[in-house]
C-alpha cells in the first residue's frame, strides 16, 4: 500500500458558494483540499468564476458529479463529458467521482435512486463506467450510496458494489455515513460491511451528518452535524484501512464556517491518532 495513490492528502471540505465570502481574505489552514460539483461550475465567468479560478490555483481540488447518472437507461451524456474533461484539465483538478446510482430517464429527476442489485446491472454499469473512464482519460471513483428501498433485488449490496468495481477496473468513493445510514435501514453490520470492501481501490472518504426519521430509518440529508457513531465507524475505517483523505459534507442548514472547521478537524484529530499506523501499512503494504 502506498500513499501516492491518494489524489489529495488530509481533511477536506465541500465547496459551496455560501462560504466563498469568507474564504476571499484569508487561508483555511484545516481544510487540505475542496471538493465542488462540476456542474455547479462548468460555465461559470464573471466573478464568482474568477474567484473559483484563483481557488483552484491555490488550492487542491476534486469534483463529486451530480448527473452522470451512471447506472440510468438514458444513453450517457458525451457531450458533458467532454465539457467536464476540459474543466477538470482547466482548474486542475485532482480527481474525479460519482455515485453509483441514476438520476435521470429522460430528463433529471433531481434526486439519486438505487441501481437494482442484479448481475445484469452489474455489466450494465461497468461498462458505462469504462465507456467514461475512456473520454476522460483518467480513473474515476463511485461513491457507495444511502437507498431507502431495493427494488429488483437479486443480489445484497456489499456483492454488487464489489462486482461493480471489479468489472469496471474503477476506484471506490468510500462514504462512511452512507454505510451507517444502510446499515440502519436495512439492518446489517456498519463494521462488517466496511472491513470487507476493497482497501486497494478506496480513493477518499466522505462523512456527513444526516436525519433520523425514526429509529429505524434515517434521511441522508447532508444538513446536519456528524454524530458520534458516524465518527467512530470513520476511526474504525482508520484503524482498518490506514489514514485516508476525508472530506467533511455538508449541503445544506450551513452554519458559520468556523463551526464546519470543527468538524474538519476532528477529521484531522482521528487522522493524526491513527497517522503511525498508516506508516507502518504503508512500509509493509
Amino acid at each position: 500500500m502506498s500513499s501516492n495513490r491518494y489524489p489529495v492528502h488530509g481533511a477536506g471540505l465541500g465547496l459551496r458558494r455560501s462560504l466563498m465570502s469568507s474564504l476571499a481574505d484569508q487561508t483555511i489552514q484545516p481544510v487540505n483540499f475542496w471538493e465542488v460539483a462540476p456542474e455547479n461550475w462548468i460555465g461559470v465567468g464573471g466573478r464568482h468564476g474568477k474567484f473559483f479560478h484563483e481557488l483552484t490555483e491555490k488550492f487542491p481540488f476534486i469534483c463529486h458529479g451530480l448527473s452522470l447518472s451512471i447506472g440510468g437507461p438514458s444513453p450517457l451524456d458525451e457531450a458533458f463529458l467532454q465539457r467536464l474533461k476540459r474543466f477538470l484539465k482547466e482548474h486542475q483538478i485532482r480527481y474525479y467521482s460519482e455515485h453509483l446510482s441514476y438520476c435521470s430517464d429522460d430528463g433529471h429527476l433531481y434526486d439519486l435512486l438505487p441501481i437494482p442489485f442484479t448481475e445484469e446491472a452489474v455489466h450494465y454499469v461497468a461498462d458505462r463506467i469504462r465507456r467514461v473512464q475512456d473520454i476522460l482519460e483518467q480513473r474515476i471513483a463511485m461513491e457507495n450510496v444511502s437507498y431507502y428501498a431495493a427494488p429488483g433485488k437479486k443480489m445484497e449490496e456489499l456483492d454488487f458494489i464489489q462486482a461493480v468495481l471489479q468489472e469496471a477496473d474503477c476506484d471506490l468513493l468510500l462514504d462512511v455515513n452512507n454505510i451507517y445510514v444502510n446499515s440502519t435501514n436495512h439492518r446489517y453490520d456498519a463494521e462488517t460491511f466496511l472491513r470487507q470492501l476493497p482497501a486497494e481501490r478506496i480513493r477518499y472518504i466522505h462523512v456527513a451528518g444526516h436525519y433520523q426519521e425514526a429509529e429505524d430509518l434515517i434521511v441522508d440529508t447532508h444538513g446536519a452535524d456528524v454524530i458520534d457513531p458516524v465518527w467512530q465507524l470513520l476511526e474504525k475505517a482508520y484503524r482498518h484501512f490506514g489514514v485516508i483523505p476525508t472530506l467533511l459534507e455538508r449541503d445544506f442548514n450551513l452554519p458559520p464556517l468556523v463551526e464546519l472547521l470543527g468538524e474538519v478537524e476532528i477529521i484531522r484529530a482521528l487522522q493524526s491518532k491513527y497517522s503511525d499506523q498508516s506508516n507502518d501499512l504503508i512500509q509493509h503494504g
